[in-house]
């Protein structure tokens, strides 16, 4: 006999989000560490590294994250390497992300404007000097609004795993509807949930780039506006 809808399954629902918020803090904090090297190869003065690392996001970029987690899940133990669900998602993601957020970076370290470039070469600073005192500092307020942003597509990214049988949201709410079959209402739920989650990041990303948008204004001369 199906069984009805109780706080033991939205417990339950529950504790799944919270797999769910961990696995996004690990590919947020992987695949930024990550993308952070990714974004300073890209801009490397050797053709060789800007190369190999352009490569890597476009593969990534051009691979959809579903395929690169059954590589990962399901390729890996082919060459005798076995892992844990949670594992071959937090691997996946990390992938995944730090060729987003290396690009992003990117951009972001490139559009500090060129008279700062040329300002740190006048004060006879290394490049790494260069790079972290004058460069990076300005490169950070203008990634932040992106950054927070792209936030919400991890943790919606994140439903994923449930198809390596990671016990996220996603996978157990597949779980309880397979108990109770009620999908529109355990669906519901998950929406809602995952709805929770997301809104007020999108709404600070928002607000990011609005305080940034007045800053730049308040920038611009009179004289130019």
């Amino acid at each position: 006999m199906i069984g009805a809808l109780n706080s033991s399954h939205i417990l339950y629902l529950l504790h799944g989000a919270l797999w769910t918020i961990g696995l996004s803090l690990i590919a947020f904090l992987g695949g930024g560490a990550f993308g952070l090297v990714v974004a300073l190869c890209r801009i490397s003065p050797i053709r060789l590294v800007r190369v190999l690392t352009a490569s890597y996001v476009q593969l990534i970029q051009g691979t959809p994250l579903l395929v690169i987690l059954f590589m990962t899940f399901f390729g890996l133990p082919a060459l005798g390497l076995n892992i844990a669900p949670l594992t071959a998602a937090a691997v996946s993601l990390t992938a995944f992300v730090a060729a987003y957020l290396g690009e992003i970076w990117r951009g972001c370290i490139e559009s500090v404007a060129r008279p700062q470039w040329e300002a740190a070469e006048c004060l006879a600073l290394t490049k790494i000097q260069r790079m972290r005192l004058v460069i990076l500092p300005q490169a950070i307020r203008i990634a932040t609004p992106p950054t927070v942003g792209f936030m919400v597509q991890i943790i919606k990214n994140t439903s994923l795993a449930s198809v390596v049988g990671m016990l996220e949201l996603t996978r157990s709410g597949q779980i309880i509807n397979n108990s109770v079959f009620e999908p529109f209402l355990v669906y519901s739920i998950i929406a809602a949930v995952y709805f929770s989650m997301c809104y007020p990041i999108s709404r600070w990303s928002q607000r990011l780039e609005r305080q940034r948008s007045a800053v730049v204004l308040q920038s611009v001369p009179s004289s130019l506006t």
